[in-house]
């Protein structure tokens, strides 16, 4: 298990954009997180105090970044740093996050790993209940360049 401040060492956001709490389990595979960040006021994805169901993405391709950082740490690679570069078969089972009272489980598994291309699915549940799902594509910045 991560705290937060692990955890935010890991992906390229820092501060209130770090979205994810912590780790609550991860392997070789697929990762765990849990997030409060979504009942917070001052969550700066918020729009009129309003945070869309879409962010979910966000959630999602953050916890995507966190295991590529744990991955490359278990290997003793540096953590580079990722752009998506695609979204697919997304489904959004609500219309707003701040509404939903419990914690996110915000999980990802890679599908899919092919030198700097990365396909991964996340699935964001709520008590239990799934909330998101989709797929992200990732491309990561060779090594050495800028």
């Amino acid at each position: 298990m991560l705290d937060r401040t692990e955890l935010c060492q890991l992906i390229p956001h820092a501060g209130r954009m770090c979205l994810l709490d912590e780790v609550l389990s991860w392997d070789r595979e697929s990762v765990v997180c849990l997030s409060h960040s979504h009942r917070r006021e001052d969550n700066p994805l918020r729009d009129n105090g309003r945070l869309a169901g879409v962010h979910a993405v966000e959630y999602g391709a953050q916890a995507m970044a966190v295991h590529g950082g744990l991955m490359a740490r278990e290997t003793g690679e540096p953590i580079r740093p990722g752009f998506l570069v695609s979204l697919r078969n997304v489904e959004l089972q609500v219309d707003r996050l701040d509404l939903i009272e419990s914690p996110l489980s915000v999980s990802a598994r890679q599908l899919m790993a092919d030198g700097g291309n990365l396909l991964y699915q996340f699935e964001i549940l709520a008590q239990g209940s799934p909330i998101a799902k989709g797929k992200l594509a990732v491309m990561v910045q060779p090594e050495g360049s800028n």
